[in-house]
């Protein structure tokens, strides 16, 4: 079972992760085609997390799976957006 602390911990690593993929969405949205490796990068970041997240959820109880269920669908929101940007 996954503890309490290690959940703690990878949800602060996927907002940081967020942070640094909503930079990259901004910059790439002002500068297009400048920062492409960077941006390449955060969403790696976040694919990366997502199935990190899957793999921690299948040792958790009921409420973090729900914690982790909705940093999932950030996440992955995420990754739409960025997809769906034509930069």
């Amino acid at each position: 079972m996954a503890t309490r602390q290690s959940v703690d911990e990878f949800l602060q690593h996927c907002e940081d992760v967020i942070r640094y993929a909503k930079e990259q969405y901004t910059e790439a949205q002002r500068q297009e085609h400048y920062n492409d490796e960077a941006y390449t990068n955060a969403q790696q970041m976040l694919e990366n997390a997502v199935n990190d997240l899957a793999h921690l959820a299948l040792s958790c109880n009921a409420q973090q799976r729900e914690q982790l269920h909705r940093m999932r669908l950030q996440l992955e929101q995420l990754q739409n957006d960025m997809i769906l940007l034509d930069h």
